[in-house]
């Protein structure tokens, strides 16, 4: 077991959280962003204030990887591997679509040993970022950008009950209307919920390397350039 600094950017909330030894000693957290680039270094800091202050000797940095909001991931990215860098600490990071099931797996003893667990991530009109997995968080089907109707799902219906949960599945619960699908509110990424899926990261060595690790877009961000009455319009692919 250890003491891990966790970091979550990708959605509109923003949190951080310390584990040791798999329990939750200090978290803070915004739901109201995003303000991520005001609020995430304060709660950095303060986390590592609250661990020096403790005698606690911090063991790795977890961020959640993606996918998610582009500035939001590269905010978190950025300062895990600043407190990496500093302190001289592996890098740990978390796929942001299974950290989504955590909450869901603590909380709802209830579900069937056969359900299937499909979180998902807002994107623009009708998609969203997901993927599809099992209670053992096997991946059943890998992570994509989907466009939902009443079809998109349709094959694990048919022997499963699913569960629909994350900032995504809101707007799909209009077109998911099958008897087999159920939406669970409320489920937001969130630091807290990180330590189970990085103590298990350190434990197996999947470490990132600190100076090259990415975030997991899926996409790559595309802004388009102002107009001016001197150049015509284009984009800008960010690398």
């Amino acid at each position: 077991m250890a003491c891990i600094l966790h970091i979550e950017t990708s959605t509109k909330a923003c949190s951080v959280a310390l584990s040791e030894n798999g329990s939750l000693i200090f978290h803070k957290e915004d739901l109201e962003g995003p303000n991520h680039a005001v609020v995430c270094g304060v709660f950095v800091d303060e986390a590592l204030s609250f661990a020096n202050s403790h005698a606690i000797p911090i063991d790795a940095v977890a961020v959640s990887e993606g996918p998610g909001s582009y500035t939001g991931l590269r905010i978190g990215v950025s300062l895990a591997k600043g407190v990496c860098y500093g302190r001289d600490l592996p890098l740990l990071s978390v796929p942001t679509l299974k950290l989504l099931c955590v909450p869901v797996l603590l909380r709802k003893e209830e579900l069937p040993e056969d359900a299937l667990l499909i979180p998902m991530i807002d994107a623009r009109r009708m998609e969203v970022y997901s993927a599809v997995y099992d209670r053992a968080l096997r991946e059943i089907h890998p992570i994509g950008a989907d466009i939902v109707d009443d079809n998109t799902y349709l094959p694990y219906f048919k022997e499963h009950p699913v569960y629909f949960f994350g900032d995504g599945s809101t707007k799909c619960q209009s077109v998911i209307q099958h008897t087999n699908a159920y939406f669970i509110e409320g489920i937001v990424p969130l630091a807290k919920w990180m330590s189970p899926l990085a103590e298990r990261s350190l434990h197996l060595g999947e470490k990132q390397d600190v100076a090259y690790f990415e975030p997991f877009y899926l996409k790559e961000y595309v802004a388009g350039t102002p107009r001016s009455p001197f150049a015509g319009s284009g984009t800008i692919l960010n690398p």
